[in-house]
């Protein structure tokens, strides 16, 4: 059977980062955190090594990989230290963690130190999304504690927007209103997410946090790489394994949940929720068959998914099928499939074959 094939765009991921650059005018921390958003870390963070200013991730254990894999911009945890030894891990290597949380805070004043050099810290401040950080009204406190922490460094503070992907809503001003008077607190202040810093000049100050939009994805609602000058970085193809010619009311897949409306061709292609592909993804969904659209029929299965061809008279087995990427946007398939683009990139699973591609 044909593998699915995700083809990575290097230099779509490179032309990203500058897009990202040049709307911020301000330092970046690369988000690679989850694998690089399914693109696969140490392919991403080489391609980006010429470019990005320092990376961010979510645990101790990535960045310590990539402290391994020779990489010697700054690095930043942002889901910070959640056992006591981690806090030497990240000071020996000098990794850069969040603090969000009162028994992080605990474990810092406990710690004794390395002789390797202090711990560089950024505060999180909780202005509205209510996941992780401080409360505003804590935040000052904190920010002394730290302070009086021998071998501890206060780096910077930090926030993250709940809805800054949709530029009509308040939330992000109000945000940004909250978070205001602690950015004399510290030397370094990070607010900007894709969203904030394609959308919120207010929000380009210190660090900004590029994730989504280097791999080619709009952060916004209803909008596709294209509205925003950023390039797919991921092409997720596989092939046409068999084509039929099936009969009026001739009904497809597991439940037979769609019937034929007439006798016409069906292709079936070798790609299903076994490879990350949305299981959930309705009759109608859009493919790329040769560079023309058609639609998904019937349920998708683990290996399989069947398409439409009457607008296809052509179709062969061994054609190309594009799942999304170029010519097809992800954030459109995202849409059927009532999730989103992020999702999808991070379902991948081990079954797909990647290839990493670049201009010499």
């Amino acid at each position: 059977m044909a593998n699915p094939v995700a083809r990575i765009d290097l230099d779509a991921l490179v032309h990203n980062y500058q897009r990202a650059s040049e709307a911020c005018s301000c330092p970046l921390f690369a988000v690679v955190k989850a694998n690089a958003y399914g693109h696969g870390l140490l392919h991403v963070v080489d391609a980006l090594r010429q470019q990005a200013d320092g990376f961010a991730v979510s645990r101790v254990e990535e960045a310590l990989e990539l402290r391994s894999h020779g990489v010697e911009q700054r690095l930043l945890v942002l889901g910070g230290i959640m056992q006591a030894p981690e806090i030497k891990f990240a000071s020996d290597n000098s990794i850069e963690v969040v603090i969000h949380d009162d028994k992080q805070l605990a474990m810092l004043e406990s710690w004794q130190g390395s002789d390797k050099g202090t711990l560089r810290v950024w505060v999180k401040i909780d202005t509205g999304m209510h996941r992780l950080g401080f409360a505003p009204s804590h935040a000052k406190s904190v920010l002394e504690r730290i302070g009086s922490i021998k071998h501890v460094e206060l780096v910077g503070v930090l926030t993250h927007f709940a809805n800054a992907d949709d530029l009509a809503r308040e939330t992000t001003s109000q945000q940004l209103a909250e978070i205001a008077p602690f950015e004399a607190s510290a030397d370094n202040i990070s607010l900007a997410n894709s969203a904030a810093i394609l959308g919120w000049p207010d929000a380009h100050k210190g660090w900004g946090r590029p994730g989504i939009m280097l791999y080619g994805a709009s952060p916004f609602l209803n909008r596709t790489a294209k509205d925003d000058g950023i390039k797919p970085v991921m092409t997720l193809r596989t092939k046409l394994i068999s084509v039929h010619e099936l009969k009026q009311g001739d009904a497809i897949g597991y439940g037979s949940t769609w019937s034929c409306p007439q006798d016409m061709r069906v292709g079936v292609a070798a790609i299903g929720y076994g490879d990350g592909y949305p299981r959930h993804a309705p009759s109608g969904t859009p493919v790329l068959i040769n560079g023309k659209r058609a639609p998904l029929v019937g349920r998708v299965s683990m290996d399989l998914i069947t398409i439409d061809l009457r607008e296809h008279p052509n179709a062969a087995v061994g054609d190309s099928v594009v799942l999304w990427g170029e010519g097809l946007p992800v954030e459109e398939i995202a849409q059927y499939a009532d999730t989103i683009s992020y999702e999808l990139f991070c379902r991948l699973t081990g079954r797909i074959k990647f290839r990493y591609e670049q201009a010499p």
